[in-house]
C-alpha cells in the first residue's frame, strides 16, 4: 500500500444547480508520496447532521480534515434543506452528489470502486437511505450530465450516530418535549406516515434494500439525542439481514461528541475508527485502532 502524507488541498466547487441555488462541494485533496508511484485514493461523499434544518459542508470538518491527512479524499456537501424543501429532495441532492463524485472519479484520482459515504445524525439518516436504496427513484430522479450511467451506490458506509428510526426519535422528542427537534421534524417530514416511509429501520426490518454495503456506526453511549437503544438495534437488524457491520460505542459520549470535543481522547479513537475503516474501503475485518 502507497504511503500518503498528511497534508491535504480545500476547494470549494459548485456540484448542482438547481431553483436558482447553487449547491457546493468542499473537497479535501490529500496529497500522496510521488515517489512511491501512482495511487488512486479512497473518497468519501461527507453528509452534515442538523436536524435536517441547520449547518452546512463545513460542520464536520473536524472528521473530514482527519480522513483527508489520513489519505481519504472527502466530498462534503451543502443540500436543500427546509424551509426551501422537504423529504425526499435533500436526499436526492445527497444521491446526485455520490454519482458527481463517480463522474469526476478519475480527475480528482479517487478509487471508482472506492467510493463511500459517511453522515452524521440527520445526515446519517440520509445517508443510510442512499446506502441501502441508491436506485429508488425517490432518490435517484435528477440524471447526470454523463454518458456514463453512474448510480449511487456506495462500496461503504460510516453512520455517525444516526437518526436510523425518524418516527421513533419523533415520538421520543414529543414525550421528552424536546421542542426544537420536534418543529424540525415538521420542517423536514409531511406527516408521521412519510416518517415511517424514509425510515432506514423500517426499510431494513422489511426487507426493502437493494444494497448493503459495509457498515461502521458510531455511537456515544449518553446520547440523549436518539432514542435508546436506537443505534445499537439498526446494528443488530443489519447484521441479522446478512450486512456487515461494525458499532463502535464510546462510553460516556454525547451526541456529536467528535465536532462537540474535538480533542477528548474518545473523539480521537472515533476519528481513527473511522479513518481506518474507509482506508479499507469498509473491510470490517480491518484493524480500527480504537
Amino acid at each position: 500500500m502507497n504511503k500518503l502524507t498528511n497534508q491535504f488541498d480545500v476547494e470549494d466547487v459548485v456540484y448542482l444547480e438547481i431553483d436558482g441555488c447553487q449547491l457546493l462541494a468542499r473537497l479535501y485533496k490529500p496529497s500522496l508520496d510521488s515517489s512511491r508511484g501512482p495511487y488512486l485514493t479512497p473518497a468519501v461523499v461527507s453528509i452534515h447532521g442538523g436536524r435536517w434544518c441547520d449547518e452546512s459542508r463545513l460542520t464536520n470538518e473536524v472528521i473530514d480534515s482527519h480522513l483527508a491527512a489520513n489519505g481519504v479524499f472527502v466530498m462534503a456537501i451543502d443540500f436543500r434543506m427546509p424551509p426551501k424543501v422537504k423529504f425526499p429532495l435533500p436526499v436526492s441532492d445527497i444521491n446526485y452528489a455520490i454519482r458527481w463524485l463517480k463522474k469526476h472519479a478519475q480527475t480528482f484520482g479517487v478509487d471508482l470502486k472506492k467510493i463511500g459515504g459517511i453522515g452524521t445524525s440527520s445526515g446519517g439518516h440520509q445517508l443510510l437511505l442512499n446506502a441501502l436504496r441508491p436506485k429508488d427513484e425517490l432518490y435517484a430522479s435528477r440524471p447526470l450530465d454523463c454518458e456514463c450511467d453512474f448510480d449511487a451506490s456506495l462500496a461503504f458506509a460510516i453512520a455517525c450516530w444516526p437518526v436510523s428510526d425518524p418516527l421513533e426519535r419523533y415520538l421520543y422528542a414529543l414525550e421528552k418535549k424536546m421542542q426544537l427537534h420536534v418543529e424540525c421534524h415538521h420542517a423536514y417530514w409531511k406527516d408521521e406516515a412519510e416518517m415511517a416511509t424514509g425510515s432506514p429501520q423500517r426499510i431494513l426490518a422489511e426487507g426493502h434494500t437493494s444494497h448493503m454495503p459495509p457498515l461502521l456506526l458510531i455511537q456515544g453511549t449518553d446520547d440523549t439525542v436518539l432514542s435508546p437503544g436506537m443505534t445499537q438495534k439498526f446494528a443488530m437488524t443489519y447484521e441479522a439481514a446478512g450486512g456487515k457491520v461494525t458499532l463502535c460505542e464510546f462510553m460516556g459520549q454525547t451526541h456529536t461528541f467528535i465536532t462537540k470535543f474535538p480533542l477528548h481522547e474518545a473523539s480521537l479513537r472515533a476519528c481513527r475508527a473511522i479513518s481506518n475503516f474507509a482506508f479499507a474501503c469498509g473491510d470490517v475485518g480491518a484493524e480500527l485502532a480504537l
